[in-house]
């Protein structure tokens, strides 16, 4: 059953007039709407979504054979006969948000999704109806729900909806979305829990959808790792995979060098061990081994690291403790780090929330290196426990060593049943009376209610928000900088002025991971010198933040390359593409388009 919790309801009427308020371009108090859905009014609101209705057009083809749609069909018919007889909705979408498949159980429930065109054939990207359990999961790249007057659009307040991505089973990239709509009184935390499982039984059956040359090198990467400790990898032109070690040991920006040298060492054909001296002072040597039927360039690699530098430290003006590894000033991020360092000198067990990519694991991986700390810190990620059955066996096997120091991450991607039983290790190791119990922290996005997860987070008597980079977005400027000084190729790289004001612009859904892979990305073309507007790629030279149609993606794309090659010059631009100068205007102001000026 899909039950409802009054407490997810219990504030409907603020919600509802802080909605007003914020549509009314009234300032809105804080505390009665989620943090998501605040920034979500905001991206429907600089999208231009009209709130009073749907208005949507309906495709007249659209691809209902796919890889996808038949991976998920046997799933979805599943799920439908489980729920017979109540009033919930199985919808699915592509990466877009196009809806592709609905099915319905209720038929009065059915007829109102009807009337607001949630059926297939018609988008509900978040840029097309604003804030919506489709829309908004394939925005922020993550589950999410929507309930009653949270939706942006004043038609869709009588539903409650969950949605989450879909997932390729090998490269990761999100390839649709699957959501549950239900009425807003049946709404409860099933639904959410529903959702996830159903995205993740989709994602197991993509697997035989998977091309040969992805499965040969999926099997060799999964025998490597089977064979190999440390750090491994596996790579082609579509696909990264690597292994807990690599991604719980190893910078952001480590694991960058040694792909960059892990592809050029595949694509020139050797094989001998390659010695790399990476951005945060370790030494790494690679051993690639090609696997040719993965395509050019696609092979497993095996890192083995030297010794780990002894970081320094020092503070900042003001008293602020200056973090190794850490860039930023601004207040709210500031504040963050001073709490997480405040409160593990404390030796508290501590909750460090916020959204992916904000830098949670970062910031403890710092505050441990600045306590100069005997114990090395173990991380462990709560998102393998659906795929590695003994990971509840390694979490009690870290949680009994004496004085070890432990985060786990990602809990709130445990399923009930782990996320008890991890609560009971921690209830176990906690009460142990010496001085040889662990520290603990664990990172989390979000806070699920469910009755499991809340009893795992009473384990931890503190915790700290982490901001998204959207509300620090003056430390955007010394991140870029901070980056480009990893990855200049031994010369000194830096961003334009105006490079940099637009990038300060930007929302960062993804927030300081979508910035550092962007710079990453700039970074294999220019390698040294001035990064200008040009040369970022076409998504960043945007101001307008809206998900663009593939037609729309081309045509963007050719006034992009005629404008470089024009140098700038709309006129003659608009020449080049057979386009009037009106129509380059408003193709500029339609994709929000900023010009490099010579």
């Amino acid at each position: 059953m899909v039950s409802r919790t009054p407490l997810l309801l219990a504030d409907e009427a603020g919600v509802a007039a802080c909605r007003v308020r914020f549509l009314t371009a009234e300032p809105v108090e804080p505390g009665h709407v989620r943090g998501s859905i605040m920034a979500s009014w905001h991206r429907s609101q600089l999208q231009a979504v009209v709130a009073d209705q749907i208005a949507l057009d309906q495709l007249s083809s659209f691809q209902v054979d796919s890889p996808l749609t038949r991976s998920a069909e046997p799933v979805l018919r599943d799920l439908r006969e489980r729920l017979d007889g109540q009033p919930v909705s199985i919808i699915l979408t592509d990466q877009t948000g196009l809806v592709l498949r609905r099915l319905t159980a209720d038929r009065d429930l059915e007829r109102r999704l009807d009337s607001v065109k949630l059926a297939p054939g018609f988008s509900y990207a978040e840029k097309d109806v604003g804030t919506n359990g489709i829309g908004t999961a394939l925005e922020v790249g993550g589950p999410t729900h929507v309930f009653g007057h949270e939706h942006y659009a004043e038609n869709l307040e009588e539903f409650g909806c969950a949605g989450v991505p879909i997932k390729h089973p090998v490269s990761g990239r999100t390839v649709g979305a699957i959501d549950l709509t239900c009425w807003r009184k049946d709404a409860g935390p099933l639904l959410l829990t529903l959702a996830k499982t159903t995205a993740e039984q989709i994602r197991q059956a993509l697997m035989s959808e998977v091309g040969g040359d992805q499965m040969a090198l999926f099997q060799e990467y999964l025998r490597t790792c089977r064979r190999m400790t440390g750090a491994v990898f596996a790579l082609n032109g579509d696909v990264v995979m690597m292994n807990d070690f690599a991604r719980s040991a190893l910078d952001p920006a480590d694991q960058a060098t040694l792909l960059d040298y892990a592809t050029d060492s595949l694509l020139s054909g050797r094989t001998s061990a390659v010695a790399v001296a990476l951005p945060t002072g370790l030494a790494a040597r690679l051993y690639c081994r090609p696997v040719p039927v993965a395509g050019p360039g696609a092979g497993v690699v095996h890192v083995r690291l030297g010794a780990v530098p002894t970081m320094r430290h020092s503070r900042s003006g003001g008293g602020r403790i200056a973090l190794p590894g850490l860039v930023g000033g601004a207040p709210l991020w500031l504040r963050a780090c001073d709490e997480v360092d405040r409160v593990v000198k404390t030796g508290e067990w501590l909750a460090v929330q916020g959204e992916p990519g904000v830098g949670k694991m970062a910031l403890l991986r710092a505050v441990h290196a600045h306590g100069q700390l005997s114990s090395r810190l173990l991380v462990l990620d709560a998102a393998d426990a659906a795929t590695v059955p003994t990971w509840l066996d390694i979490a009690a096997s870290a949680l009994q060593e004496d004085g070890r120091h432990v985060v786990i991450r990602h809990i709130d991607e445990l399923d009930g049943r782990r996320q008890r039983s991890l609560a009971a290790l921690l209830e176990g190791a906690r009460a142990r009376e010496d001085d040889t119990a662990p520290w603990v922290g664990v990172t989390l996005a979000r806070a699920t209610g469910h009755e499991a997860f809340n009893r795992l987070l009473q384990m931890f008597p503190s915790s700290v928000e982490v901001p998204p980079l959207r509300l620090h977005s003056e430390d955007i400027g010394p991140l870029i900088e901070h980056f480009l000084s990893r990855l200049g190729n031994g010369d000194r790289l830096v961003a334009a002025p105006d490079a940099v004001q637009l990038l300060t612009r930007a929302t960062w859904p993804g927030n300081i991971d979508q910035l550092q892979a962007m710079l990453r990305s700039v970074a294999k073309h220019r390698r040294s010198g001035t990064i200008r507007l040009e040369d970022l790629p076409a998504d960043a030279r945007m101001v307008s933040r809206r998900r663009l149609s593939p037609l729309e993606s081309m045509e963007r794309d050719a006034i992009l390359a005629a404008l470089s090659d024009a140098r700038g010059d709309k006129v003659a631009a608009a020449g080049a593409l057979g386009m009037s100068r009106a129509t380059i205007y408003r193709k500029l102001h339609a994709y929000g388009i900023v010009v490099p000026t010579s």
